[in-house]
């Protein structure tokens, strides 16, 4: 059966800031989830995260962006049961690394200058490309689905604003039984 494109049934809207170049220098909270949310990358236990060798694949592709392309740096980040939060910085050759807006821990790196940068939306894709098809290797799934289609994403504009997403990360862990991603949240909150 051939499916046609209907308006009514294919408008996905865009989460996106409508004009904003998403490969220009700036800091970037992201969030990526699996398919279906299934908690595929470990556990919980006594509130830290324990991988299995798909959660160190995701773990690791995350860390393979900061050495595969020279202005991303990495600031906090956690992988979890089901989804990755993280702190990705696009720099660009006068970034120095003093810990606030613009900067990682870690030390400064620098981009050539005629480098054409990837957007975030091309960034999380190679990530996302990267880990599936290591995934999908090990567990013999060629062609598996491993990520939802989208991501979110919040442009960090302050310090302020940097040092509480890097607090809801680092906090992630202890509030995974309350975390709208857990599929196993069980809040009683509504009863």
């Amino acid at each position: 059966m051939v499916t046609y494109y209907n308006p009514d049934h294919h408008n996905r809207r865009s989460i996106r800031l409508t004009g904003y170049d998403y490969s220009q220098t700036g800091t970037y909270f992201i969030t990526i989830c699996t398919q279906d949310k299934e908690c595929l990358f470990g556990e919980l236990e006594d509130n830290k995260m324990v991988f299995n060798h798909t959660g160190r694949i995701v773990k690791d592709s995350w860390l393979w962006l900061s050495t595969q392309y020279e202005y991303i740096e990495l600031d906090e980040y956690v992988v979890m049961p089901n989804h990755l939060h993280g702190i990705l910085l696009i720099t660009d050759n006068s970034m120095k690394s003093t810990h606030g807006i613009g900067s990682s821990r870690g030390g400064s790196r620098t981009a050539p200058t005629n480098a054409r940068r990837k957007s975030v939306g091309r960034l999380v894709g190679a990530f996302k490309t990267i880990s599936t098809k290591h995934i999908n290797e090990i567990r013999n799934t060629p062609g598996l689905k491993l990520w939802q289609r989208n991501y979110y994403e919040h442009i960090i504009r302050n310090d302020g604003d940097l040092h509480r997403v890097r607090q809801y990360i680092i906090d992630n862990p202890m509030n995974w039984n309350h975390d709208p991603e857990n599929p196993y949240n069980f809040n009683t909150e509504d009863s």
